[in-house]
């Protein structure tokens, strides 16, 4: 009896296998993300039964818990998977063109230059320029960063230590241009900037949750197109150049997916560390290296890590509301220390 579930289009343009232990475990962290995510809606300053929010959930509640739900919890908890599901992604995607296991987001500069992006606009244009601009300064600044990176990465075709070891550098650039900002403004600025690059869903409203969605809905899904090329680049560029990827291409693509969508997560969250890098690991340990199995296992996982980071955040110092990029950053930061010992040798 055949482990995988094998689905290809007419042409077989898109084709990938499933492994039926891929959907079991992604069944079971589906019903884990929905628990949590009731959990979050429940517990707060003011404790609603998960009944009670099940009920409103469905149409059936009454009018005492309506602004908490609708108004507070609800879109701050959906904010957070999608954020998650977003990070976790593109983190999956830089570990499938670069090759290297300390590839995420926020390692080789995309998270930096949405940084610096946001940073630029609470300094300059904050109270000028309508709030509502941030995310695209943010995403503006993650997509111009990108480039830069890939543009002095290239020499003949852009490899993966180019790639990596080029990103390291421009993220430290970054850091040290976010600082300087930060030392050099006024307290009121530097407060809201270092707020936003700790990474909190503080305030977050239904618009924004619908601004982030179509960036889920739609980058996800077509990074699951490039499946059969990241499966096949595992085994060197050589080796797929020889079956037939083009390998620069797929490469720019793939790249641009993770770039969108770890720019639209920082751009409507700020800088959640880690998630990116924690996520496509964790999901390698439940099944194993194919992307098209890896890309939903790395959602969910993402969207749980920053559903359970934001509650914690929200909930366990109260009346202080904490960013949720400080608890992502407690666990994703021994984690990375796990693998750069664990990869000591290569």
């Amino acid at each position: 009896m055949t482990k995988f579930y094998s689905i290809r289009n007419k042409t077989g343009s898109i084709s990938f296998q499933v492994n039926k232990k891929t959907l079991c475990i992604f069944s079971i962290l589906v019903i884990l993300s929905l628990f949590l995510i009731l959990l979050s809606l429940s517990i707060g300053s003011s404790f609603i039964s998960p009944l009670a929010v099940m009920k409103h959930l469905f149409g059936f509640g009454d009018d005492e818990h309506h602004f908490i739900l609708n108004t507070l919890r609800l879109p701050r908890t959906l904010l957070s998977f999608l954020v998650g599901a977003a990070l976790g992604v593109s983190g999956l995607i830089l570990l499938g063109i670069v090759r290297n296991p300390l590839a995420s987001p926020d390692i080789i500069g995309i998270t930096g230059g949405a940084s610096v992006g946001a940073i630029l606009f609470i300094t300059y244009f904050m109270g000028t320029v309508s709030i509502q601009w941030l995310p695209f300064a943010a995403l503006l600044g993650a997509a111009l960063v990108s480039l830069v990176i890939y543009l002095l990465s290239w020499n003949k075709g852009v490899t993966p230590i180019r790639l990596i070891l080029i990103g390291i550098g421009v993220a430290a650039a970054m850091g040290a241009i976010v600082t300087m900002f930060i030392v050099i403004n006024e307290t009121a600025a530097t407060t809201k900037a270092y707020l936003w690059i700790t990474g909190s869903l503080y305030g977050a409203s239904w618009r924004e949750v619908m601004s982030m969605l179509p960036w889920v809905l739609i980058f996800i899904p077509l990074s699951l197109l490039f499946s059969r090329a990241v499966n096949v680049k595992e085994l060197g560029d050589d080796v797929a150049f020889g079956l037939g990827v083009n390998v620069q291409l797929h490469r720019l693509i793939l790249l641009f997916i993770s770039v969108s969508l770890a720019g639209s997560a920082v751009a409507f969250a700020g800088g959640i560390g880690f998630v990116g890098l924690i996520a496509p690991h964790m999901a390698r340990m439940l099944v194993g290296r194919s992307f098209a199995s890896l890309i939903p296992i790395s959602a969910c996982l993402g969207g749980i890590i920053v559903v359970m980071a934001d509650t914690v955040a929200r909930t366990a110092f109260l009346p202080l509301d904490i960013p949720a990029g400080v608890f992502t950053a407690g666990i994703g930061a021994p984690f990375f220390i796990f693998l750069l010992y664990r990869n000591r040798n290569m």
